[in-house]
């Protein structure tokens, strides 16, 4: 339904440093893209042409100034990779959809036509020739267009991305960009200690399945919301549940858990009593990421653009565990998860990472299924890794439209991966997960059901 019309490399507008970076924290990502979708609705006084035109000028704009994102990886002695500035350029793609308007495209989940909006990255050919960034801009007939952003994970995080899109889109209103970003990946590098502290499971192979596959392993995807009334009653519950003392609920003098802790630990205990097949002592764990730039001490700058997303996984646990001890016990792991990431604790895996031999085995550990690492067929999966978009100033991506009808993941083909998003409007999250096919109706099941449950029980 989507048809590429045109497909060109957009250049910084100025000359840039012709540097080569490397940074350990980079060395455990992926090479892939993270695939970013921004929906806007028709504009009354603009016309999708021209703004087309105004994306591609601001985007060399842009580029000059996060002049990396235009560079190249190139692959050096152990499996690593340091990112070249050498100005190869962005691609981006002009796009059309005939045959549907934005309003037929429902809650935007990430499979089938949503996925054609962002652009497809061909991986077999060097590293040195695939783009960091690509850019697919989609009109549709009713004049609404979609920008579809895959960035290398493996040069930038998130925060730096939110960054890098607003100052495209401050360029795209004819505004001044008054804040330089900090290209110098020896920033962060220079925290190494020479000395690993810890012991960093998070590099560890995950707890495997084991039990027989599922009947239907294909994976699909669905985005499940909850209200802010739903999003207080679990929060009510994660941390005043008392009835188990081998629950690591909040200590006196603690801070309540987050919004994300607890519902992180609610979608384990459901992904796990979806996935349940009669196996109790089933292992499992949580793997989540951890923007360390105010974790470092001194920290880092903030308007550092490399990537600073950590690793971090919880205690594993048994399913028999997560299932039936109060949903406190799960989320107060994922505490213990993020309460690791000290500034010691960084500097020791920035050690640890520097003294890997095969930085193959530490990416295949830590993001195992993701399609493009794991190494045979699909053996299943007890875990879950959840990545929150939470707070995330998307709403700032104004090119001239307005700020977008929409913001998520373009597509998901990881089995066990959630995002956490903010709602547009009322104060809920969005979560969109993966999942094998033959678990996702218990586990849409359990995930609403166990909150009225929980809240029922909190009133007698």
């Amino acid at each position: 339904m989507v048809s590429i019309q045109s497909r060109y490399t957009v250049f910084p507008s100025e000359s840039t440093p012709n540097e080569k970076l490397y940074s350990l924290c980079e060395q455990i990502k992926l090479r892939t893209h993270a695939p970013l979708l921004y929906v806007f609705k028709p504009h009354p006084h603009h016309d999708a042409s021209n703004f087309v035109n105004t994306l591609r000028h601001s985007l060399s704009q842009a580029l000059t100034i996060y002049y990396p994102i235009a560079g190249r990886l190139s692959w050096i002695q152990g499996g690593r990779w340091e990112l070249h500035c050498n100005a190869k350029g962005a691609q981006v793609l002009e796009a059309i959809c005939k045959d549907v308007n934005l309003d037929d495209l429902g809650d935007f989940v990430p499979t089938h036509l949503v996925s054609q909006l962002i652009p497809s990255i061909d991986y077999d050919v060097p590293i040195e020739d695939t783009p960091l960034l690509v850019v697919q801009l989609t009109r549709f007939p009713c004049g609404g267009v979609t920008i579809g952003v895959a960035l290398c994970r493996g040069t930038i995080d998130g925060i730096a991305t939110m960054r890098f899109m607003n100052t495209w889109a401050k360029l795209a209103r004819r505004e001044n960009v008054e804040r330089t970003p900090c290209h110098d990946r020896n920033v962060l590098s220079s925290y190494k200690t020479h000395s690993v502290l810890h012991d960093h499971s998070e590099f560890h192979p995950p707890p495997p399945w084991l039990g027989p596959l599922g009947k239907d392993t294909k994976v699909v995807v669905a985005i499940v919301k909850l209200t802010r009334e739903q999003v207080k009653k679990l929060k009510h519950k994660g941390n005043h549940d008392s009835t188990n003392t081998t629950s690591p609920s909040p200590g006196p003098g603690s801070q309540p858990y987050s919004t994300f802790e607890v519902i992180s630990g609610h979608l384990w205990r459901c992904v796990s009593k979806a996935r349940y097949s009669g196996k109790r002592e089933q292992p499992t764990r949580l793997s989540t990421l951890v923007n360390c730039r105010g974790r470092m001490r001194p920290p880092l700058p903030e308007n550092y653009t490399g990537n600073t997303a950590f690793p971090t996984v919880t205690p594993t646990c048994s399913f028999g565990e997560i299932m039936h001890r109060p949903l406190s016990y799960a989320v107060g792991n994922v505490r213990v998860a993020l309460e690791r990431m000290t500034g010691e604790f960084v500097e020791s895996a920035l050690d640890h990472i520097a003294r890997e031999k095969d930085m193959n085995m530490v990416r295949y550990n830590f993001h195992y299924p993701a399609p493009t690492v794991h190494k045979g067929p699909y053996k299943g999966n007890p875990n879950l890794f959840v990545v929150s978009w939470m707070n995330f100033s998307f709403k700032d991506a104004d090119f001239g439209w307005g700020e977008p009808l929409y913001f998520g993941p373009g597509y998901m083909d990881s089995e066990g991966k959630a995002f956490l998003m903010n709602e547009a409007k009322g104060g809920g999250i969005i979560v969109a997960i993966s999942l094998e096919a033959s678990h996702m109706d218990a586990f849409k099941k359990y995930f609403y059901g166990d909150i009225e449950e929980e809240s029922l029980i909190s009133k007698l």
